[in-house]
């Protein structure tokens, strides 16, 4: 079975997701700009529900759209947020931080994964603006903090899902305690093909539920 993780947003999607058969929730605001925080009401009551129809529940933590640079005042919301997730019984928080250069800002991911004690982590697509170069020792750095998933369009989320990176990315977790989760461009439609493809037991998308 394909397990699907639909990216919704707000609450009000979640109930048809759940029914069309999504078996995880990411939770967002704003997906025009690729998923911001929600409010904390709308992470309760989605924490909630999902409780009750046992369907896990993954937070985006991205105070705002635009780059994955964050100063320290982005980066203290952001673990507030976290702490929030933490105490409503989330099951996994998403973030991602990068330095001025492109690279995975280690710091700041250190901040966060700290605050993040009891729940998954998932490192979200800006893995996707990392060069292609260091991507593999991103992947162990993450595997070393305990990240769970990378989601990953497999490269430019404004061009068609890169199978071809995505298969190597793939490959370059065999062994380890880390998955990729692709994303972005995946719907009801091509899923299953895709999923063949890439030999992969998880996708991510808005789509990949008929709603």
């Amino acid at each position: 079975m394909i397990l699907k993780e639909v990216a919704v947003e707000n609450y009000s999607n979640i109930p048809a997701a759940v029914m069309a058969g999504a078996n995880r929730i990411e939770l967002n605001d704003n997906l025009a700009v690729g998923g911001t925080t929600v409010s904390y009401g709308v992470m309760a009551e989605a924490a909630k529900y999902l409780q009750e129809k046992q369907v896990p529940l993954t937070v985006m933590i991205r105070p705002r759209g635009g780059n994955f640079v964050y100063n320290d005042i982005e980066l203290k919301i952001m673990e507030a947020d976290i702490f929030k997730a933490q105490e409503l019984g989330v099951d996994a928080v998403t973030f991602g931080c990068l330095t001025t250069d492109g690279n995975l800002d280690e710091e700041a991911m250190e901040m966060l994964i700290g605050a993040s004690s009891g729940m998954d982590i998932v490192m979200h697509m800006a893995f996707d603006d990392i060069d292609e170069a260091n991507q593999t020792d991103v992947i162990d750095w993450l595997e070393e903090h305990d990240v769970k998933r990378i989601l990953t369009h497999g490269g430019d989320l404004t061009k068609p899902l890169n199978v071809k990176h995505l298969q190597e990315l793939i490959k370059l977790t065999e062994g380890k305690n880390i998955d990729i989760l692709p994303g972005g461009g995946i719907t009801f439609e091509n899923i299953e093909g895709l999923t063949k493809e890439l030999n992969v037991p998880f996708m991510h998308g808005t789509k990949i539920v008929k709603m």
